[in-house]
């Protein structure tokens, strides 16, 4: 009897998973000098693409990059140092820096080209390299990473290609005039590259993406297909396959059948495919689910405390009124915003001192003033540390009492009580000069620092003069005479700062700042500068004689204004 063979129908399934987390490789080849960062050297391609298919994942970054920005760089000590300050803002570009702080939120990291003088004796320029170009060069033997690798599209490179290797900053020891300074935060597990803070929330916004996409070739596609095709006269081959495909496309295809169709290749009619939809129920409400969840969880990912905050406005259960927005803006500020801008700011911080400029760096905050809490402040310079929120020029020229109180206190860190190891061995004249207040004098405004008007052994001081204890006295000069009878006196280049930061300046012309040096209190006051030379106790005189050569000073110094002309006032 014959055998009948039973032939068991083909079937052809396909899955498609969806991806899920996956931890940032990093790979050293041996015919490779650089680092593969990614499975297929495309990790940072692959933020880009979350940062631009997922909307709410490009609103964090753009506005936690415009947090960390502020309204540009600026330094606490912008007034000590104005030679400095003014270096600085020339080296660091807004636009240089902006792009800097952007890639660091975005790639988790920055690159910063710095260019060298010939001779490499300072740093000329500063600006952004784009970090999605380049790998790191394998660490040395003593786990250094020495250069980096640039290449325009790490995805596209090809055999015979050369990326360009670039050192990395080294403080001068290398030949090449332009280097790389990388800002790389520390993460546990990766030593090359630093994965992006958030990194936890990368499968939601490919989540995110994906229900977008969804939605738009639902609609694109008539929301369902709109033809099944069976064939019962066996299963052809794969070529065979698409081309039957490809012809019943051009037939059936066009505006009029906006759907998809589905082909089924059966081996006969008895065991055709069917087609049975699944009905999912409350389908819109699980889609909406998904697309709340994916959109918390991105912002769950960048830490942000109040969506409103970067104008998202959604209904997650954040408070939205005036306290919790309040409380919300300075949570994000001190723990997500500052510790991005201190990373940023130690890099440029080093990279001045590479040219002996040494200021204390901070971004100006986006943040509003009234969000700040300021009850613990007791000065504006400190308020300037604290928020970030500079002082304007009107503050410091439209005095109130508060304002003065302020500009005041600060004399405090200005003045020095002599020790008793100085004994006073002058006190009396005065040498006439043309000299003024200039911003040359303000580099060495530190009152632990020598005068430049000291001399070996001697130290020359100036006490404000004299003690009348006078109701009617201003305000400033109450002050100065409360620090003469406590023994306070002052170094020249600290008289100079008083009058560069505008102390008392509501008395000068136009309300302007002057010369303290010479006009003291201002118009009709009665008090001059006491010129007071101080001797080393056993100290050995550096001239051959041990004289003191008095200071060159300008005339006005030991004049009371209310013997000037005018009493001191400004010409008319």
């Amino acid at each position: 009897m014959k055998k009948t063979e039973v032939k068991e129908p083909k079937n052809s399934i396909r899955v498609v998973n969806l991806s899920g987390y996956e931890i940032p490789s990093m790979k050293e080849t041996h015919n490779k000098e650089w680092v593969i960062y990614g499975e297929n050297n495309d990790y940072f391609a692959k933020i880009i693409e979350r940062y631009l298919g997922s909307p709410t994942n490009s609103r964090c970054i753009n506005g936690i990059t415009d947090m960390i920005y502020g309204r540009g760089l600026d330094a606490l000590d912008s007034l000590d140092k104005p030679k400095d300050y003014l270096a600085m803002k020339k080296l660091f570009s807004g636009k240089q820096i902006k792009r800097i702080a952007s890639d660091y939120k975005l790639l988790g990291q920055a690159a910063i080209q710095v260019t060298y003088a010939k001779g490499k004796k300072s740093i000329i320029k500063v600006s952004h390299f784009p970090m999605e170009c380049l790998r790191a060069e394998k660490a040395d033997s003593k786990g250094v990473i020495n250069a980096m690798y640039y290449h325009p599209h790490w995805l596209d490179i090809k055999t015979g290609d050369k990326p360009k290797r670039i050192p990395t900053f080294s403080n001068g020891t290398d030949k090449e005039l332009n280097e790389l300074y990388i800002i790389k935060p520390y993460r546990s597990g990766f030593y090359y590259y630093a994965p992006v803070d958030y990194h936890g929330c990368l499968q939601y916004c490919s989540l995110e993406e994906e229900v977008s996409n969804y939605h738009i070739n639902n609609i694109r596609n008539g929301l369902q297909p709109s033809l099944l095709i069976n064939f019962n006269n066996g299963v052809p081959s794969e070529e065979t396959q698409v081309a039957i495909e490809r012809k019943i496309y051009d037939k059936f295809s066009g505006s009029s059948n906006a759907g998809k169709f589905i082909i089924a290749f059966n081996e006969s009619a008895e065991t055709k495919a069917d087609l049975e939809p699944i009905h999912l129920p409350d389908a819109h409400a699980q889609y909406q689910f998904m697309s709340d969840e994916a959109r918390e969880k991105i912002m769950l990912g960048h830490g942000v405390t109040s969506p409103i905050l970067l104008g998202i406005k959604d209904n997650t259960g954040f408070g939205n009124n005036a306290e919790e927005l309040r409380t919300a803006s300075v949570l994000m500020d001190n723990v997500i915003i500052r510790p991005l801008q201190d990373e940023i700011l130690h890099a440029l911080e080093e990279i001045l001192e590479f040219n002996n400029i040494h200021l204390k760096l901070y971004f100006v905050t986006l943040q509003p003033i009234e969000f700040t809490e300021l009850d613990n402040i007791s000065t504006k310079i400190k308020r300037e540390e604290e928020t970030g929120e500079k002082l304007s020029s009107d503050e410091k020229i439209d005095l109130s009492d508060e304002d003065e109180d302020d500009l005041l206190g600060q004399l405090e860190a200005l003045g020095e009580t002599i020790s008793d190891e100085w004994e006073l061995v002058y006190s009396k004249e005065v040498k006439d000069g043309d000299e003024d207040f200039k911003l040359t004098d303000l580099a060495e405004a530190n009152p632990k620092a020598d005068s430049k008007q000291d001399n070996g052994v001697y130290k020359v001081r100036y006490a404000y003069a004299p003690v009348r204890n006078s109701a009617d006295s201003r305000k400033f000069c109450k002050h100065m005479e409360g620090y003469t009878s406590n023994k306070v006196v002052f170094r020249k280049e600290d008289i100079n700062m008083m009058s560069f930061r505008g102390v008392n300046s509501e008395l000068g012309h136009n309300r302007q700042n002057y010369s303290l040096f010479k006009f003291k209190g201002g118009k009709n006051c009665h008090h001059f500068w006491e010129l007071r030379v101080y001797k080393k106790i056993g100290g050995q005189p550096v001239t051959p004689k041990g004289d003191y050569i008095a200071p060159t000073n300008p005339s006005e110094v030991d004049i009371r204004p209310i013997d000037m002309p005018n009493k001191g006032a400004y010409p008319s």
